[in-house]
């Protein structure tokens, strides 16, 4: 049946090379579901109409047997009665009845055929979107991981390339660090500039008080 055509692609070993086609693969994947079961509520109703069909193939052909066993009995009571013209008549209907036979059984058998073919579709169909839907589950499950992977890669790059904000926080903190440095490092010049002044200064007051001392002693030599 040209039902079943778009399903081969569903089923075929090439399906993953048909996603990466598609820009959004996981709409496609539900789309493919949606397809199938559509197609399957189709094939059900073909079936169950061809299905339908064999059960009045049967039930008519089951008439026409039962006619034709009627009137075998009905010819077997006129002779019975000695109406041999009767017995021929309920003979020749018989005789009709089993050539309409031939044609009905014909009929059934086709029909019976058909039913069989539609439930061994309907049959496949409905196995075929039991896997589709199992292979479903697992295309969903690669194409979340492969995206994990691909957001995972993309910021292994960014950190590898410098780019994320703790590197730049760490340079800056860096920088600070330096900064700090440089800045205790002149304070400590400084301070060793200041002492080397105190100590000058310490040795200049002394000198001072070596004249004075000299000084007092003079003005005490002279009565003074």
């Amino acid at each position: 049946m040209g039902i079943l055509t778009r399903f081969k692609d569903i089923m075929a070993s090439n399906i993953n090379a048909l996603l990466d086609k598609c820009e959004d693969p996981e709409k496609m994947i539900d789309q493919y579901v949606r397809d199938a079961e559509s197609d399957l509520g189709k094939v059900k109703a073909e079936t169950a109409s061809v299905m339908a069909e064999e059960t009045r193939a049967k039930r008519v052909l089951d008439e026409c047997q039962e006619e034709i066993d009627k009137m075998q009995k009905y010819a077997i009571k006129a002779v019975e009665a000695g109406n041999d013209d009767d017995a021929r008549q309920f003979l020749g209907k018989k005789k009709q009845l089993e050539e309409k036979k031939v044609a009905l059984q014909q009929a059934y058998d086709l029909a019976a055929d058909n039913a069989a073919k539609m439930r061994q579709m309907h049959d496949k169909l409905v196995s075929d979107i039991q896997e589709l839907n199992a292979r479903r589950d697992s295309l969903k499950a690669k194409l979340a991981v492969a995206k994990t992977q691909e957001r995972m890669n993309e910021i292994t790059s960014k950190l590898g390339n410098g780019g994320s904000s703790v590197s730049k926080f760490e340079s800056l903190e860096a920088k600070i660090d330096k900064r700090l440095d440089e800045a205790n490092a002149m304070a400590e010049l400084n301070r060793s500039a200041d002492s080397v002044e105190e100590l000058a200064a310490k040795y200049d007051s002394a000198g001072s008080s070596d004249v004075e001392d000299e000084l007092a002693a003079l003005k005490a030599s002279m009565g003074k």
